[in-house]
């Protein structure tokens, strides 16, 4: 049996977020194999489905560039040590200059930007700000006519968003850059990590099946034992397993329980619908956490942001769809140093 070390056990807590004990447990079970491990977190509802995301903290600012007349936008984000420095006029100085510079030079990467004219000005500012600065990433969008672009920044300004729409006229594009940006205000809050369901990796959809459905079996003990109204249990958690047969065969089964009540069938149409609707609902948890499209939209959650987006577009006499989403936070996926958690995993596993 392969032995267990702490470095394993912190390893595997700051890709899960999941108890140390737990790492440990389910380390030595899987005889050291990580992704195995893994797995059985994830099967007993003990890993984190936003994993580092919730846990990271590195220092620094995003920025932000949208051209005039909208047809381009740029978003930055440069890392600093210390907070501290984050808040200084210099490195703020810094940050809106770079994001000008990549803005109008489009370099192809960070190689690219420091081996050009403004590279070497970003190096003796840094140097003059006397601590480890570096530009981690940068992305652009484009618009034609016909595409809508805006963007928004945090008022903290460490996450910045820009987001395109293909609509179908040079009108409608124009109508539409307020929703944009409220659009880009709904990502900053709502952290999408990709664009719909349909890009969801069909692996990924299966893993985070197992491992919700047994989140929401342990939520429904406690509420039990709390006397609460316990939630529906899905068999499933993005529309992408819902096939045309899922759908019918919950249809059937809605029926059949109006039948057992014994509802009128002649108002069944009238519950069906409704009935439906929230069995989509309970089945699609993932998509409403992760997928832009289908999360409900933060200025009315009633509506899922492709929904609001086609009422915004219908209102401006045209049709409209969001193709592309880029959103920035600072520090997402750099863990800080924990000076004393190998002191503090190495007391537990002993």
């Amino acid at each position: 049996m392969a032995a267990v070390t702490a470095a394993m056990v912190k390893e595997l807590r700051a890709s899960t977020d999941a108890p140390m004990m737990d790492c440990k447990k389910v380390l030595v079970e899987a005889d050291g194999d990580m992704a195995k491990a893994t797995e059985l977190l994830k099967e007993r509802g003990i890993a984190k489905a936003a994993k580092k995301a919730d846990r990271v903290a590195a220092e620094g600012l995003a920025g932000i560039k949208i051209a005039d007349d909208f047809s381009k936008a740029t978003v930055i984000e440069i890392n600093s040590e210390t907070d501290f420095v984050a808040q200084n006029e210099g490195f703020q100085k810094l940050v809106k200059d770079t994001a000008e510079d990549i803005f109008a030079n489009q370099p192809a990467d960070v190689a690219a930007f420091t081996a050009s004219p403004f590279g070497a000005t970003f190096q003796a500012e840094v140097i003059k700000i006397g601590e480890k600065i570096e530009l981690r990433r940068f992305a652009t969008l484009t618009a034609d006519a016909t595409t809508s672009l805006n963007g928004y920044i945090h008022s903290n300004n460490r996450i910045a968003v820009i987001v395109t729409a293909k609509c179908d006229s040079e009108k409608t594009a124009e109508a539409l850059r307020p929703f944009m940006k409220q659009v880009a205000m709904h990502a900053s809050a709502m952290k999408p990590s990709t664009l719909s369901y349909k890009d969801l990796d069909a692996a990924y959809v299966a893993s985070e099946t197992v491992g919700r459905i047994e989140v929401i079996k342990k939520e429904n003990i406690e509420l039990a034992r709390l006397g609460k109204k316990e939630k529906n249990v899905p068999s499933y958690v993005s529309m992408s397993q819902l096939t045309d047969e899922v759908l019918a065969q919950a249809e059937v089964d809605i029926k059949a329980e109006l039948k057992a009540q014994n509802k009128p069938e002649k108002i069944w149409d009238k519950i069906v619908p409704g009935s439906l609707a929230r069995f989509i609902s309970d089945n699609s948890t993932l998509d409403k956490e992760q997928c832009l499209l289908d999360q409900n939209f933060v200025m009315d959650d009633k509506l899922t942001v492709a929904q609001a987006l086609e009422k915004a577009a219908k209102a401006a006499g045209g049709t409209a769809e969001i193709t592309e989403f880029i959103r920035l936070e600072v520090g997402e996926g750099i863990e800080k140093a924990e000076d004393d958690f190998a002191a503090e995993v190495a007391a537990q596993m002993a």
